[in-house]
């Protein structure tokens, strides 16, 4: 996977819908001017779809941006709570992307 060789310093989320259509230049000008952040600084960005089943990040790796997409066949990503950005854990990331509902615990009958 992605993040097995080296972890990302932090994992932004944003979980406002994005347009999807965007690919790196358009992505990192989210990072730049509507998160405020620094695309260069190694942390991962990543942007859900309106109907929340397709995910993308970018993020620099020393020698240009990479680019990963996912889309869910059924369910949706969700993030643990409702700020808009948010940062989280690597763990936390690894379940989101599996689209499992995080924060949330069943009753027991």
């Amino acid at each position: 996977m992605f993040l097995s060789s080296s972890s990302p310093r932090r994992i932004l989320a944003y979980s406002d819908p994005v347009d999807m259509r965007k690919s790196f230049h358009g992505l990192v000008g989210l990072v730049q001017g509507l998160l405020g952040e620094d695309p260069l600084s190694g942390a991962m960005y990543v942007f859900f779809n309106r109907r929340g089943n397709y995910v993308k990040l970018v993020t620099w790796d020393r020698t240009g941006y990479c680019l990963f997409a996912k889309q869910l066949e059924q369910g949706r990503f969700h993030l643990p709570t409702g700020d808009a950005k948010q940062e989280i854990s690597e763990q936390a990331f690894r379940l989101i992307l599996d689209g499992i509902v995080l924060g949330r615990r069943r009753r027991m009958r």
